[in-house]
Order: structure tokens, then C-alpha cells, then sequence
């Protein structure tokens, strides 16, 4: 079985993916948590249990291996179970893309907008860079709601595209961030994922920290 470590649910937006694509799926495996530390590098409390300090970090204990990326344990866990990506190959490359984009970029969204799920507020501007970086993500769902004619990004089934993109549901109702009418759709349903809902309800019993 997996076992997936995982850092604050209030903070970590990287542990939010994997834990939820597992979740949705209905895939599984046991949580371990191991906090940030308050006001200073959690590198060395985090090595324990990663090889670059870093959370999440999955193990296969029936393979004795560790897998420290989020790109690379949605790949591994697809391995073993298809379901984490798109059936039709058109739909799986453009999931793959849009996934290995929110991975690699919106910088800007990531700095001004850190997730946390106890946050409620409103930024007093949306700078251009921010606006950039909202606009490119509207973009990326609209267009997969679209061509993809389902609920979901890459069609009728959650997939690992929909995980990657779950904490900016989050930065979007934690700071006002504006969207499209097709794409808010997504991010409410998103919000009203039985599995979501545990998450923030956790996140929020969880004690505020500097990191």
C-alpha cells in the first residue's frame, strides 16, 4: 500500500494533489503528517522521511521505493491505475500539458496568493503579472471544459489535471480572484468535493505557523 507524507493541509498546496487525486479515486492509501516548522527550514525535520527535505514524498512499501515530486508520484501512481489520466489520448496529452504547466509556472499567483484554507480576504490589487497569471489559468480550463465536453477538465471523470489544479480553487475563494462563469463552475465543484471539504476542515483545526 502507499503511504503518502504530507505537510500542513493548511498550507501545502503541493501535499493537496496527490492526497486528493488518491481521495477522488478512491485509491488506497495511508497519511502520515509531519509539520512545518514554525519560523524557521523544516529541511532537516522533513529529511526524515524525503530525500530533499521537501513534502509530499510518496513510499511504496510492497516496492521499497520513494517517489519526492508531485509530478513524478501522479506518474508513478498512474502505473498502477489508468484512471489518473484521460482514456483518450487527445485528452490525456492536453491533461498532461496543462498539468506540467501549473507544476513549472504562475510564479506570480503562487507569491501574492499563498494557499491557506482559513484565509478569507480580498487583495487590494491585482497587479498585471498576477492578472497574467489568472487570465493563462482561465484560459487552460475553459478551454478543456470546452473541448473536452465534460464536468471536469479533460472530460466526464476527475483526473490528475483536476488535482493539480485544486489549490487555485482555493486561492480563488481565499482571495476574491475573478473567473470566468464556466471556469467558476469548476471551482465550485471543485469546493464542494466531499474529500475538499475534509481537507479544509482539517486544514482549519491545524495551529497557525510561520514557514
Amino acid at each position: 500500500m502507499y503511504t503518502l507524507w504530507i505537510a500542513n493541509k493548511n498550507y501545502s498546496s503541493w501535499s493537496l494533489r496527490p492526497w486528493i487525486l488518491l481521495k477522488v479515486l478512491d485509491i488506497p492509501f495511508n497519511e502520515q503528517f509531519n509539520s512545518f516548522e514554525d519560523g524557521k527550514s523544516s529541511y532537516e525535520k522533513f529529511r526524515k522521511c524525503s530525500p530533499t527535505g521537501m513534502l509530499p514524498c510518496l513510499v511504496d512499501g510492497n516496492r521499497d521505493v520513494k517517489i519526492w515530486d508531485t509530478l513524478a508520484i501522479v506518474e508513478y501512481i498512474a502505473e498502477d491505475h489508468a484512471q489518473v489520466w484521460p482514456t483518450n489520448k487527445i485528452a490525456r496529452a492536453w491533461a498532461r500539458s496543462a498539468a506540467a504547466e501549473m507544476h513549472s509556472s504562475f510564479a506570480t499567483l503562487r507569491e501574492v496568493c499563498p494557499m491557506n484554507c482559513s484565509l478569507h480576504t480580498r487583495l487590494n490589487e491585482i497587479t498585471p503579472e498576477l492578472q497574467s497569471n489568472i487570465d493563462r489559468i482561465d484560459e487552460i480550463w475553459s478551454e478543456g471544459l470546452t473541448k473536452f465536453g465534460g464536468e471536469w477538465l479533460a472530460g466526464d471523470k476527475f483526473t490528475a489535471v483536476d488535482a493539480f489544479y485544486t489549490p487555485v480553487a482555493l486561492r480563488a475563494q481565499a482571495y476574491g480572484l475573478k473567473f470566468s462563469a464556466i471556469s467558476q463552475k469548476w471551482i465550485d465543484r471543485i469546493l464542494q468535493l466531499p474529500p475538499m471539504v475534509e481537507w479544509v476542515e482539517a486544514a482549519k483545526e491545524e495551529p497557525e505557523i510561520e514557514h
